[in-house]
């Protein structure tokens, strides 16, 4: 991609995380469950309610449902045009309840028989209960959620397993001897496998996660490498290769740094919050980023649950804090109060081991080591 290129995506992804543009809601398909219950209404559910610019859909679900991931359930989908999941600033959504069943929809102008109309199938809402995550690019990103807190992290930050970096090509210096390099400079890099023409990232290495015991590690679950940069290679000598900078990304190129392909995997920009499926029990909170101890809403943390446990992109976990470990003033014994639910959070990007994810709503300042479960943690929750 160009500079020029480069620098009008920026723009228009800023624009568009400035204004809130629209909302997307996945195109579900609905069937009945004899063991699902609907969503409840919260009590205080605008029966109106205009969508203002820098709304994001968690928000406005979360003004309806006390379980916002659920909000399929209950928007009236109209298929006769040619976006009819998105929502936008100014849009008047209107409570209305349809062939016994509550909806919230578009008003046009006609109010709820209006809506009536334009739902389709038997005038239900088209739902359909399984992840879904729309792609497109990021000049068309729409604030599902809050996507300029997680930006870095979703396009410049990757975790993987230690053996993979181990013999990859790192930074060796510059013609100037400079301790750092910029956009525009050569440096050199040492390594095997680097093709002349080809565009690669250059990368730190940061924190490990790991898993510890008794103070003492048992298990890598992978590194964080952070792109500084990304360039071509411009010539070959033996296993001394030149890079010409030609990115940078919120940092300066240093020796030792590593040169690996960039990372091209479709990365997804529009999310939808679900509930989780099937991820393996006993997940913990293992850092939060850009932060020192604790984590609020908007921030990103860290959970010790990647793809192989079954975690992916869009779904929704509660947060909990260890219960206080108290006295019983009668017996003596020592006892362990209830663990107390902090927040929720929701996965942005699933690597091998461990996720990325951005708290959603927070009740206590949430922290490392503080427990992840389903948010249907008892029966209350699946109403």
């Amino acid at each position: 991609m160009s500079k020029t290129t480069g620098k009008i995506t920026s723009r228009l992804l800023a624009l568009s995380l400035a204004v809130g543009v629209a909302f997307a809601i996945p195109n579900f398909a609905f069937a009945d469950s004899p063991n699902r219950t609907p969503p409840s209404l919260r009590v205080d559910a605008p029966s109106v309610y205009i969508v203002k610019k820098g709304d994001t859909l968690w928000d406005i679900s979360g003004r309806y449902l006390s379980k916002p991931w659920r909000w399929p359930e209950i928007w009236a989908v109209n298929r006769h045009v040619k976006n009819p999941h998105w929502i936008y600033p100014g849009d008047r959504l209107l409570i209305c309840l349809i062939n016994g069943r509550t909806v919230v929809g578009r008003d046009e102008g006609d109010g709820c028989a209006g809506i009536e109309r334009r739902m389709s199938d038997n005038g239900l809402p088209v739902v359909k209960l399984e992840p879904q995550i729309r792609v497109q690019s990021l000049d068309l990103a729409i604030p599902i959620i809050s996507l300029s807190s997680i930006q870095h992290w979703l396009k410049h930050s990757r975790v993987v397993s230690v053996e993979e970096i181990e013999g990859t090509p790192y930074i060796l210096g510059n013609r100037d001897n400079r301790v750092v390099a910029a956009v525009g400079q050569s440096v050199y890099v040492r390594g095997q496998g680097l093709v002349i023409g080809q565009q690669y990232g250059v990368y730190r290495e940061g924190t490990d996660y790991v898993v510890t015991r008794k103070n003492k590690v048992v298990e890598n679950l992978g590194r964080e490498l952070s792109q500084v940069a990304s360039g071509t290679i411009t010539a070959l000598n033996g296993d001394i290769a030149t890079i010409e900078l030609t990115r940078s990304f919120d940092g300066e190129v240093r020796k030792g740094d590593r040169v690996m392909l960039e990372d091209t995997t479709p990365l997804p920009n529009i999310f939808y919050p679900i509930q989780p499926d099937q991820v393996a029990s006993g997940g913990r909170v293992i850092r939060v980023l850009d932060s020192i101890s604790s984590a609020a809403k908007n921030s990103v943390i860290v959970f010790d649950r990647g793809t192989v446990d079954g975690a992916a992109p869009g779904q929704v976990f509660a947060v909990y804090k260890q219960g206080e470990i108290t006295t019983d003033p009668k017996t003596g014994e020592k006892i362990q109060l209830p663990s107390e639910r902090t927040g929720l959070a929701m996965i942005f990007r699933a690597f091998n081991r461990v996720s990325y994810a951005i708290v959603l709503e927070s009740e206590l300042p949430i922290k490392a080591d503080d427990e992840i479960r389903s948010p249907l943690g008892d029966i209350s929750d699946q109403l």
